[in-house]
């Protein structure tokens, strides 16, 4: 199967876009991780199709695969690059694209200063939605790990993710405890890893561990669960920008049943074609 590809990044999250609507396209886990192979293939953090429409309100439907070939719910720095990339490949001219995903739809906003908006929708924070296994709902909670305990918020941004808060992000030991928490019994479906450092009310700074990918330059909808987390926690006011690894989203949220809104690039890398 020849395949028509394009690679992109949202901060250096790096992605290999399939347009499945001008070409036919069957992936299964193991072409999905053979495209994502970093020596072998092109290379990236996830792979991103393109397929048509599968609700009346959306133009497009919107799959994500992890670098190990698991299929996910959301990618938020995805969602920039699929907005960016059915814009400039010609799919739409819309400026305001709704599109269905795993988790729901979503509504992306291409700004004129090249920035890409992204309606998240509401965090989910009942244990059962995320899923996370707690007796009830809390705006935080203990897990055990190892020998040691630590305190954590369990936000679902239409995927799981585990907050923590630490000092200094740049000494947190995110490949340790990221894979650890990621298999964590009380996820059922594992769970994306964020460490975050408050700097003050508007500012952050994020690494995350990513389920089925490690450790990335970024993730969207883990600068979004921060967010969510640091506002339960009145750490952090409605818009707080968070840098990552590969630079800085900002994000928006009015709290609690109010949609999450998140801004930031969606590069263009190169185009290619494979053999799978």
């Amino acid at each position: 199967m020849r395949i028509h590809f394009t690679k992109m990044h949202g901060l250096g999250n790096d992605f290999v876009v399939l347009d499945g609507v001008r070409q036919r396209i069957a992936l299964t886990p193991a072409l999905v991780a053979q495209l994502a192979e970093r020596r072998f293939g092109v290379g990236c953090d996830q792979v991103l199709l393109v397929e048509r429409a599968r609700l009346p309100q959306t133009d497009f439907h919107y799959r994500i695969f992890n670098a190990d070939g698991t299929e996910v719910e959301q990618c938020g720095n995805g969602a920039r690059c699929f907005a960016r990339f059915v814009h400039d490949t010609g799919l739409t001219d819309k400026t305001e694209i709704p599109v269905g995903t795993a988790a729901g739809p979503i509504l992306l906003r291409l700004r004129p200063d090249g920035q890409v908006s992204v309606d998240m929708g509401v965090p989910r924070l009942a244990p059962a939605e995320i899923p996370f296994i707690a007796a009830q709902q809390a705006i935080a909670y203990t897990l055990e790990v190892d020998d040691g305990r630590m305190t954590i918020g369990a936000v679902s941004m239409g995927n799981p993710h585990a907050v923590l808060r630490v000092a200094d992000v740049d000494q947190a030991p995110v490949t340790r405890l990221g894979p650890r928490i990621e298999h964590h019994a009380r996820f059922p479906n594992r769970t994306n890893v964020g460490f975050l450092q408050i700097q003050d009310r508007g500012r952050g700074r994020l690494r995350v561990w990513e389920r089925g990918a490690g450790e990335t330059l970024a993730c969207g909808t883990g600068a979004c669960a921060a967010v969510v987390a640091g506002r339960l926690w009145d750490a952090l006011n409605a818009d707080v920008a968070v840098t990552l690894p590969g630079g800085t989203l900002v994000i928006h949220w009015d709290g609690v049943g109010e949609p999450v809104q998140m801004t930031g690039p969606a590069t263009h890398v190169f185009d290619g074609d494979i053999d799978l």
